[in-house]
């Protein structure tokens, strides 16, 4: 279609109508086609020589997202949302600090909805949504039909309706929706994606992928912040409410919804739920709020996935038990396992002297011969500019690849189906509780169209 401004179409058109359409759609999990738009699994958007962004949510996550993208190249900053005024003109000030400042920028605090407004009033390019779960669908869909690639902190959504809605509306706009799960951009993980492109340890067949932090301390936040709203998801939730970051990376190095293989079943269980209720019992008045909540979800949630090709993926979250933390990133192949917290490998045959076998750990100081040989080439360009970002340097290199992809007209490392994907874990896992373990089938988010996406490339 020549001439074609999807931006205005959206704006002019019964666009509203097609919506409500496809998004009638969301229920229903096996759709053969999509009704509407075009399947997004490779979508790369025309090149952008200066990139506007707006952010909403500037509590938590939001300000370091900022301060990444403000300081790259040919990025603007045009507007900033929160629903706390000190929030928004905190990081107005540290603004002018990260570039060339425009006093156009625009704020808005206050109303709950005002972020509808700055989406329309700004026009932005890009939108990076920091904000509570529950608003996570809605904004990234209402960012999509006004024109905007959504970019969303994990989950993408907490239900597979949501999902369902994300995808249609993504595929209907032609507009990016890229769930930002940064552990994929962690060095250990980036290496041991290297090293399963390169065959290193074989066929894979199995991996381990957990998010175990103690977080109980955030009750604290009693009216605002992370735990002022988090609480009443682990109150009131089921199975495991937060999947992504140890799964986001082991899922890349399968290749799941990347032409190789895809999520197929999971089954899940979860330990009695004492610990949050233990907390709120010792730490606040028996008339507190967070006394007054029936704690449902176990402490402790265990998950096992099975493939396309038969391979299995345990994934376990705990923001609750009192040990360390870990993420435990393991992948398991024919001829080795790699495995993290602590990074330790074992190779079929050993390596050049440092092991005889596959019995022992290359670990410690050992592994710099490993990172020498197969650090992946986007860590060793990045290292430099990103290690103080944030989270080891993550951050920054996943905002370095979000903006680069952009301004070459290329791919994200993210896809749409892949945030809903590795979402899908939380309602999935909570269904197989409620009926005692049984395995639950993954909706698949492409229609059948995964097995012709192309896995990710080892970025140079």
């Amino acid at each position: 279609m020549k001439n074609y401004n999807r931006r205005n179409f959206i704006k002019k058109s019964s666009l509203g109508a097609i919506a409500a359409s496809t998004l009638s759609l969301s229920c229903q999990e096996n759709i053969s086609k999509p009704s509407y738009g075009k399947y997004m699994g490779d979508f790369a958007d025309k090149p952008f020589d200066n990139i506007k962004a707006a952010f909403i949510g500037l509590g938590a996550r939001g300000p370091g997202h900022l301060k990444n993208f403000s300081t790259l190249e040919n990025t603007q900053v045009v507007a900033l949302c929160d629903l706390y005024e000190d929030n928004v003109k905190r990081e107005s000030k540290r603004l002018r600090k990260y570039n060339n400042f425009s006093n156009d920028v625009k704020l808005y605090w206050g109303d709950e909805n005002n972020w509808k407004k700055m989406l329309k009033e700004t026009n932005p390019d890009i939108v990076f949504i920091c904000t509570n779960w529950k608003n996570h669908s809605p904004m990234v869909i209402q960012t999509m039909l006004d024109g905007a690639h959504a970019f969303c902190e994990v989950p993408l959504a907490i239900s597979t309706k949501e999902m369902w809605d994300i995808v249609n509306t993504s595929e209907l706009t032609q507009k990016h929706c890229m769930m930002m799960e940064n552990v994929n951009y962690g060095r250990e993980e980036l290496m041991y994606l290297n090293m399963c492109r390169k065959g290193v340890i074989g066929e894979l067949l199995h991996a381990e992928a957990a998010y175990i932090h103690e977080l109980r301390f955030q009750m604290f936040q009693e009216e605002r912040g992370t735990g002022s709203w988090r609480t009443n998801h682990y109150a009131e939730g089921k199975g495991n409410l937060y999947p992504t970051h140890g799964l986001g990376p082991v899922a890349q190095y399968m290749n799941i919804a990347r032409k190789e293989d895809n999520f197929k079943t999971i089954v899940s269980y979860s330990s009695p739920s004492l610990g949050r209720q233990l907390y709120a019992t010792k730490n606040f008045d028996k008339n507190h709020k967070w006394n007054k909540l029936n704690y449902q979800n176990g402490d402790l949630n265990t998950s096992i996935i099975k493939t396309h090709l038969g391979r299995t993926i345990l994934v376990q979250w705990d923001e609750t038990s009192p040990r360390p933390y870990t993420r435990h990133n393991l992948i398991q192949g024919s001829k080795g396992t790699l495995t993290g917290f602590p990074t330790r490998i074992a190779l079929e045959g050993g390596f050049e002297g440092i092991t005889k076998d596959h019995h022992s750990w290359i670990q410690g100081k050992d592994l710099e011969v490993l990172f020498d040989k197969y650090d992946h080439p986007l860590y060793k360009r990045l290292n430099s500019k990103t290690k103080k970002s944030g989270h080891g340097g993550m951050d920054g290199i996943m905002m370095y690849r979000i903006v680069e992809c952009l301004k070459n007209g290329l791919p994200l490392d993210q896809n749409v189906y892949e945030g809903c994907f590795w979402s899908a874990v939380t309602p999935l896992s909570a269904k197989s509780i409620d009926e005692n373990g049984m395995p639950q089938e993954f909706p698949d988010f492409t229609r059948g169209m995964w097995k012709q996406t192309s896995p990710l490339n080892i970025i140079v």
